[in-house]
C-alpha cells in the first residue's frame, strides 16, 4: 500500500487554505456546533504540546485540522465514538457499505424511518456505524438527538441529494492513526491530562436565551453545573499542573463570569441550527485559555 498524503487522499477543490497557510479539513458528518468555521481562530490560540486531548470531540474539526504527535478523542456519545473506532480499524469496508446508503432509492421518507427504526434496535457495532453516518446525512440538519430511552429521533431531512463524504472519511482515517477514541464523561478525560498535553474543550454551549437552550444532544444532558465544574477543573490543570486549556463557549455575562481566571478572546461564528437564512447570523463567541 502506498504511502498517504493528504494531497493523494483529497483533491484540490475539496480543501480550503487559511490565512494562516494552512489547509483547511472538513469532518465528514454533518454536526451542530461543528467547530469548522472557527478553525483558523481555534488554532490560533491552542498551545503547542505533545498531546491533544478533547472531552467533547464532536465532528472532530479540531483534531483534523491540527498536527500533534498524538490525540486522546472523547465523547459522550458512544455511537459517534463507536463510529470513529470503526472507521479507523475497518475504512474500506466501511466505505464499501456506507455508499450504498447513498442513493435515490433509500434517500425516501419510508425507507428512512426503517433504517431509523433498525439503528434503534441494533446490536451490531458495525452496522450500528454504517446507519449511523446515513443517518446523519439525511436527517433534519445533520442533528443527533435522542429520546429518553436513548432512541434517536430526528426526522427525516428531505435533502434532494446527499453527500456522500468518501473522501472525507478517508483523510479522518488516515488522521486517526495517531488518535485514540474512547468513550467517557468529561471528568474521566480531563484526569488523564498529563505534563505536555494541551486540552481543548467544545462543551455543550450556554444558551443565548430562554428558548435557545440546544444542550441537550444526547440522553445526558449538560447543565450549568456541569458549565462551571468544568471550568473550575480546567483552572486547576493550569495552575497545578501547567496544562493548557482551551474553552469554547456562546460570549455571554455568564460565561465570562464562569471563565473569570482565564484570558479571555472574542470571535464570530454563523450559527447554522435554522432553514431560516434570517436566522443564521452571527454571534460572538468566548475563547477562554486557561494558562
Amino acid at each position: 500500500m502506498c504511502c498517504l498524503t493528504q494531497s493523494t487522499i483529497r483533491g484540490s477543490d475539496k480543501v480550503r487554505v487559511t490565512n494562516d497557510g494552512m489547509k483547511k479539513n472538513r469532518a465528514f458528518l454533518k454536526w451542530a456546533g461543528g467547530k469548522y468555521p472557527l478553525v483558523e481562530e481555534i488554532r490560533r490560540y491552542l498551545p503547542e504540546g505533545g498531546c491533544l486531548i478533547e472531552p467533547f470531540v464532536g465532528a472532530g474539526s479540531v483534531f483534523l485540522n491540527t498536527e500533534y504527535d498524538s490525540y486522546i478523542l472523547a465523547d459522550i456519545n458512544s455511537d459517534l465514538i463507536n463510529l470513529y473506532n470503526i472507521v479507523k480499524s475497518n475504512t474500506d469496508d466501511f466505505v464499501r457499505d456506507s455508499r450504498k446508503l447513498f442513493t435515490d432509492e433509500v434517500n425516501t421518507s419510508e425507507v428512512f424511518y426503517l433504517l431509523r427504526q433498525e439503528f434503534n434496535l441494533c446490536a451490531d457495532a458495525y452496522r450500528r456505524a454504517v446507519l449511523f453516518l446515513y443517518l446523519n446525512r439525511h436527517c433534519y440538519n445533520g442533528l443527533c438527538r435522542y429520546n429518553m430511552r436513548g432512541e434517536f429521533n430526528v426526522p427525516f431531512g428531505r435533502y434532494k441529494k446527499p453527500y456522500f463524504p468518501e473522501e472525507e472519511i478517508r483523510w479522518f482515517a488516515f488522521k486517526a492513526r495517531n488518535a485514540t477514541f474512547v468513550c467517557e464523561h468529561y471528568q474521566q478525560t480531563l484526569i488523564k491530562a498529563a505534563p505536555g498535553s494541551v486540552v481543548y474543550c467544545d462543551p455543550p454551549y450556554a444558551p443565548l436565551s430562554a428558548t435557545a437552550n440546544f444542550t441537550a444532544y444526547h440522553t445526558n444532558n449538560f447543565n450549568n453545573v456541569d458549565q462551571q465544574d468544568l471550568a473550575r477543573m480546567a483552572h486547576r490543570l493550569s495552575v497545578e499542573y501547567r496544562i493548557p486549556v482551551l474553552i469554547s463557549n456562546h460570549d455571554t455575562v455568564l460565561t465570562r463570569e464562569w471563565y473569570q481566571d482565564a484570558s479571555l478572546y472574542v470571535v464570530k461564528a454563523r450559527r447554522t441550527i435554522s432553514r431560516n437564512i434570517l436566522g443564521r447570523s452571527k454571534v460572538n463567541e468566548l475563547l477562554a485559555l486557561y494558562c
